[in-house]
């Protein structure tokens, strides 16, 4: 064996060499402790804190939306789910607890979930059983309400926490379902659920917290809440019981006349303000996937449809404004009248007939209408369409709306340019249609269409919503006089089906052949019918609109579902009876 001189120049070098590399460890070892306790402890420490700081949400309430009675349509409600950790409780003999005076001390495990099982109400073999094993989940309970929830974090005990949960329900199922809408798990998804989703939606808060590494909270350590913000309510200018009502006398006659959809809306005169608006078929938003996907908007405001002679108020208007006709005016009807070349007869065979402008109206008659409105130029029978709100849309809050089609006067052919005179070549929405009318009621001044009536903070605040100045569309004397045509319409003309007892009616019939859902040809009828009342002081419009009735379509008749509506709306309202005589103008000389 070979014995190593350690006193040998070479084994001295080695000895020295590992010496010193020994104390150029321990020095760098000491530095960073030094750094670390005397340079940055603040440093360290908070590293150290954000890998103990969990952090847990506190949900937000949607914002509810309300008929203008208070009546709930949408609302929203925060429950938490109480899940566990049984691992971490099984191996926390003990934990502290901070009670209601802030001080702190030390509870044992079954003391622990003893006081869960009471906070939850539930039998403590139970919450024990659930607890108790080597699990990293369980649900505990589900669906408590956020005064139990902070109940339970409050008693802090091992492996506890809440997760919020957040369900939206709609009270009054389909009543008015295609304004409302309806959510998804990213927000509003349609309706007034869409449209509005900013201002419903609330902000979620989060309690902030620190855990050891057992992942036992810590009550010497800081507790920090950020509390939810819930989102606005949106009270709406609909009434419920009168959105039922009409949704129930709708689906009645739809279902009789074997129609494709129905819809009715009621709009206040002098406001603007939208009373109902019901679509037959209407969803539920509770089950959206229940109805078909085109039944789920608003047709009043979707669907853009020829208008048919409900038109012929406009054309009216814009002749007396111009100073062509009046009321009394005197016309000689031929039994089909020709102009540049184009052909236009009545739904009714006639012969020679001496009719007044009042009677042209009366009965519907597309020739009369067409000799007097031949006399607007193309630009001035564009430009009263336009005043009278068709061809834009109304800026309702609603996804989906159309503005219609209304061609500008120079693409016109050579039978669309008198063809809008009396409702055809033209397109526009039920609330277009019902929008004119409430011009013609309000004395000539065109209002925007108003579904929202104000918004409400969480704490109660309310905020109306400003109703946007109107526009004149024709003069107070042609919209009195234009009343006074549509009022003869139902005393003396075609519309004699139309009564609500104690009130004065006038209003206007139109029927109009139907485009396809394609686009491509016509496929049926359109029948409506758009009255005001009560005509000594127009109050109330409403309008009824039928699509694709089955039979003859000069049999269809819209009056059931305007009487029963309008007799509604005026004693709802408080509407006074009129006091003065029925307008019935001459329909013949």
């Amino acid at each position: 064996m070979r014995i190593h001189d350690v006193s040998s120049p070479r084994s001295t070098a080695r000895v020295r060499l590992g010496f010193c590399f020994m104390v150029a460890l321990l020095l760098v070892v000491a530095g960073r402790v030094f750094v670390v306790q005397g340079f940055d402890p603040e440093s360290y420490a908070s590293k150290a804190a954000d890998r103990r700081t969990q952090v847990s949400a506190l949900a937000s309430e949607r914002g509810a939306i309300l008929d203008m009675n208070g009546t709930v349509l949408a609302q929203s409600t925060v429950r938490y789910d109480i899940v566990g950790t049984p691992k971490v409780n099984s191996t926390t003999e003990t934990f502290r607890q901070v009670d209601d005076s802030g001080t702190i001390q030390t509870v044992s495990r079954d003391q622990g979930l003893r006081e869960l099982a009471l906070v939850l109400e539930m039998p403590e073999p139970e919450v024990r059983e659930l607890m108790t094993g080597d699990a990293l989940f369980t649900y505990l309970a589900k669906a408590v309400d956020p005064g139990v929830e902070r109940a339970v974090m409050d008693l802090g005990v091992p492996g506890v926490e809440s997760r919020p949960v957040k369900k939206r329900a709609y009270p009054q199922g389909a009543v008015a379902g295609s304004i409302v809408g309806f959510t998804n798990d990213q927000g509003g998804a349609a309706g007034l659920e869409l449209t509005l989703d900013e201002q419903l939606t609330g902000r979620d808060g989060e309690r902030t917290y620190q855990t050891g590494a057992d992942g036992i909270i810590i009550p010497t350590a800081p507790l920090e809440v950020v509390p939810a913000t819930n989102g606005q309510s949106v009270r709406l200018t609909i009434d419920t019981d009168l959105q039922y009502a009409a949704q129930e006398a709708l689906e009645a006659q739809a279902g009789k006349l074997s129609a494709d959809w129905a819809n009715l809306i009621v709009v206040e005169a002098k406001t603007g303000k939208i009373r109902a608006m019901a679509e037959t078929n209407s969803v539920d938003p509770n089950n959206p996937g229940a109805t078909a996907p085109e039944d789920r908007g608003a047709r009043s405001v979707q669907a853009a449809i020829e208008p048919g002679s409900t038109e012929k108020a406009i054309t009216a208007a814009a002749a007396i404004e111009e100073g062509l006709v009046s009321p009394g005016s005197r016309l000689v009807i031929p039994s089909g009248y020709t102009v540049n070349g184009q052909f236009f007869k009545d739904s009714f065979e006639h012969g020679t007939e001496q009719r007044t402008f009042a009677g042209v109206i009366g009965s519907s008659m597309n020739t009369g209408t067409v000799m007097v409105g031949q006399d607007l130029s193309r630009e001035q029978r564009y430009d009263y369409l336009r005043k009278f709100g068709i061809g834009s849309s109304t800026g309702i809050p609603l996804p989906g709306e159309s503005a219609g089609l209304l061609a500008k006067p120079d693409q016109w052919d050579g039978r669309q340019e008198f063809a809008v005179l009396f409702g055809q070549g033209v397109s526009q929405t039920p609330l277009q249609t019902t929008m004119a009318f409430q011009a013609i009621a309000n004395d000539g001044v065109l209002l925007k269409p108003r579904l929202i009536e104000s918004y409400l903070d969480p704490d109660g605040t309310e905020h109306p919503v400003e109703a946007e100045p109107g526009s004149r569309a024709v003069s107070e004397s042609t919209a009195r006089q234009t009343r006074d045509i549509l009022e003869s319409v139902v005393t003396a003309g075609g519309a004699k089906d139309i009564k609500v007892p104690g009130y004065r009616v006038g209003g206007k019939t139109g029927t109009a052949e139907a485009v396809a859902d394609s686009g491509k040809g016509l496929d049926g009828y359109t029948a409506s019918f758009v009255g005001m009342a009560p005509m000594d002081d127009p109050q109330y419009v409403v309008m009824v609109n039928v699509q694709r009735p089955a039979g003859n379509i000069y049999g269809i008749s819209t009056a059931p579902v305007f009487n029963n509506i309008m007799t509604r709306v005026l004693s709802k309202f408080d509407v006074a009876p009129s006091r003065t005589p029925s307008v019935s103008l001459p329909q013949k000389f």
